[in-house]
């Protein structure tokens, strides 16, 4: 399997570029395979392995367990310690952050009222739509009509939003405040 797992990783790969999967031919040449038979194999063990399945019109589509990613044992941030490359279980993006996918939006932060919480300008924060919250949550919600990323709290029984950064006030809402949803995660890229 471990050469199956070359193969997949080339086949990601070529799904990150080209947003499908290639077909046999193009599989042949792109793993160096001699004959379509082999590809035909291949391509059975990746089913049966759930990482790829086939449309109703016969084409590769990513299976269930295409977007899996290993997880690898802890890096420290501290001092350092032996190094291992032993992955102990794999998990997919969307399975570990995306809860309820017809309800979850990404939202990319503008902004510097939340960096005392860790969340940066140019960041994605996950989103459960969701008009409910619970002092405490972190919440994108709309005041007088603008959007804002807070941390929901409650002052004399008025709700009010709080920033993570000591440079901006508390928002106490004279209008409406509605919940949009909760951050339930969030991801940054570095360059």
């Amino acid at each position: 399997m471990e050469q199956d797992n070359n193969y997949l990783a080339k086949l990601q790969d070529y799904y990150a570029d080209n947003s499908v999967l290639p077909p046999y031919s193009t599989i042949m040449s792109l793993l160096g395979f001699k004959s379509k038979s082999a590809v035909a194999a291949l391509v059975a063990r990746l089913k049966l392995a759930q990482y790829l399945e086939s449309t109703p019109e016969k084409r590769l589509k990513p299976g269930s367990r295409f977007f899996e990613r290993p997880v690898f044992d802890s890096v420290r941030a501290g001092s350092p310690h032996p190094a291992g490359d032993i992955h102990h279980d794999t998990v997919t993006i969307d399975e570990y952050l995306v809860r309820q996918p017809s309800s979850t939006v990404l939202v990319t932060v503008r902004g510097d009222s939340m960096i005392d919480a860790g969340i940066m300008e140019g960041d994605t924060v996950v989103v459960e739509k969701r008009n409910m919250a619970n002092i405490g949550d972190m919440v994108i919600a709309i005041v007088d009509n603008e959007f804002t990323l807070k941390t929901l709290g409650k002052e004399k029984n008025e709700f009010i939003l709080i920033p993570a950064n000591k440079a901006y006030a508390v928002i106490r809402p004279r209008g409406g405040l509605e919940i949009f949803g909760v951050v339930v995660g969030q991801f940054r890229k570095y360059k």
